[in-house]
């Protein structure tokens, strides 16, 4: 089996890089494996020493069967970095499997990835491959189809990116002209079709929910593992796109998870728990903002 090459996306925060990598490379293929990082320029003032800093750090990761280090000369913004990145390593190697600077994995990930990668490679219904899994109180299955595509380490093949569409509002009036907003978000329990108008409007700058709509909106599907392979560890609020607190820690499969040929289907079960769990993600947001307007308010 020809190992996928492993994407990671950087800015500037060191320590969760460091982490990252340092369980990346516990990882049993990951001697085997070619390793690219794209390092987004520095928007301004201090954020040039933070990147200079994670920089200087990648440039001595050593645990991989190649590392290739690509620095942005200027600040593409975390959308555009890896927008352009998976584009660029898609292209040239027809697969991929993608990590951001906050996302600490099992030392099975790499193995569940090019497995699935391997198995479902000519299934046109699976859009992609997910490494994290909600940490719902419902038992699932050892692997399972969700309809769409996700962002917490995850990987697909060139059929699977070729549709992805960057066009928000395309993507928007679609969902609303078809009526499946309500679907769209997992019945209600959490505002996907928000976000993606928000994308749509300059107020976030959201990849993933364009992912994920794009995927959908073909009617494609993405394996998850039923134990989560991957933690994020952003939610303190130090990212892009951060403010979940703990809501979403899992502990990490201490197993290899078994890949085997499932028929390419939304788990009904799976969704029914994504469904409860997911208004448990919005309160955390909430109260991140709202703690982060007072302290802007008493630090003025």
């Amino acid at each position: 089996m020809k190992l996928a090459p492993i994407a990671l996306f950087t800015y500037n925060r060191l320590v969760h890089t460091r982490r990252t990598v340092e369980a990346l490379e516990k990882n049993e293929l990951a001697t085997a494996s070619d390793l690219f990082i794209f390092s987004d320029g520095a928007k301004a003032g201090d954020d040039k020493k933070n990147v200079d800093e994670v920089r200087e750090y990648l440039l001595g990761i050593k645990g991989f069967k190649s590392v290739t280090l690509i620095e942005r000369e200027m600040n593409l913004g975390l959308a555009e970095n890896i927008i352009s990145g998976v584009s660029q390593i898609i292209g040239e190697f027809g697969n991929i499997i993608v990590l951001e600077d906050d996302l600490i994995t099992s030392a099975y990930f790499v193995r569940y990835m090019n497995d699935a990668l391997s198995l479902y490679e000519n299934e046109e219904g699976v859009a992609s491959i997910h490494g994290y899994v909600y940490p719902v109180k419902e038992r699932l299955q050892e692997t399972f189809f969700i309809r769409g595509a996700d962002c917490f380490g995850w990987a697909t093949w060139k059929r699977g990116w070729d549709i992805f569409i960057a066009d928000g509002k395309m993507l928007l009036d679609q969902l609303q002209q078809t009526g499946q907003t309500h679907a769209f978000d997992f019945d209600g329990a959490y505002p996907y079709t928000k976000m993606l108008k928000d994308q749509t409007e300059g107020r976030n700058d959201s990849w993933a929910v364009r992912w994920y709509a794009s995927a959908f909106l073909r009617n494609k599907f993405t394996l998850y593992p039923g134990t989560s392979l991957v933690h994020h560890i952003g939610g303190d609020g130090s990212g892009t796109h951060s403010g979940f607190g703990d809501i979403l820690d899992v502990v990490l499969s201490e197993s290899r998870i078994i890949v085997s040929r499932i028929e390419v289907k939304e788990d009904e079960q799976a969704r029914l728990a994504f469904v409860k769990f997911l208004p448990k993600v919005t309160r955390p947001k909430i109260l991140y903002r709202i703690r982060r307007k007072i302290k802007k308010l008493f630090s003025a």
